[in-house]
């Protein structure tokens, strides 16, 4: 079983924000698999399916993102799975907006979701993919950047990052990590896009 926990904040408000594409890539998921994300429990909504013939449970923390790590702290402690099986989605600001970045294992940089989920799981050594929100203006602080929405063209690229953020789930479920790093890694959806 593959455990793919996408991260976000809950609560309409922060639906369509930045930080909360990895709910976004959950539920895009879900729609495209036929899998019922709404059952609740390990302070997540989950649901479990099948993805290119294997098992797996589609996770939504409801901790709010700084402590999304008490979420898959509980789940792993649960159902005990190797930490490569653990799949984590989130936002990233510093990677080009138009692409995706794979990668096996590694720090969680400035993502505080991704730091509560390495210090409760004590653990670094799992996959995640990143999804790019954008760069953040000079004017803007970086809590109402991520906490912001999508201009009507942003929102068209994210839809097309969560495209290949799926496929790239699907390639690492169906073949490997790797496989999917040299098909997806290198992915640039845009040339460069206007302010």
């Amino acid at each position: 079983m593959y455990y793919i926990v996408g991260l976000g904040n809950p609560g309409l408000k922060y639906e369509n924000t930045r930080h909360n594409v990895g709910f976004l890539t959950i539920d895009y998921l879900a729609r495209k698999h036929n899998i019922d994300v709404r059952k609740s429990k390990f302070k997540s909504l989950y649901g479990q399916g099948t993805i290119s013939g294997h098992k797996v449970m589609l996770v939504k923390p409801q901790t709010y993102m700084n402590n999304s790590g008490e979420a898959v702290r509980d789940l792993k402690n649960f159902y005990k799975f190797d930490t490569d099986k653990l799949i984590v989605i989130y936002d990233d600001i510093d990677i080009d907006f138009g692409s995706i970045r794979i990668r096996k294992k590694g720090s969680a940089g400035t993502h505080n979701g991704m730091k509560s989920i390495i210090y409760q799981i004590q653990d670094d050594s799992f996959p995640r993919i990143k999804i790019a929100v954008g760069k953040k203006p000079e004017y803007m602080d970086l809590a109402n950047f991520v906490l912001s929405g999508f201009s009507e063209k942003e929102a068209e690229i994210i839809r097309n990052e969560i495209d290949i953020a799926s496929k790239s789930i699907e390639t690492i479920i169906e073949e490997n990590i790797d496989k999917s790093m040299n098909l997806y890694n290198s992915v640039r959806l845009v040339e460069d896009i206007d302010e």
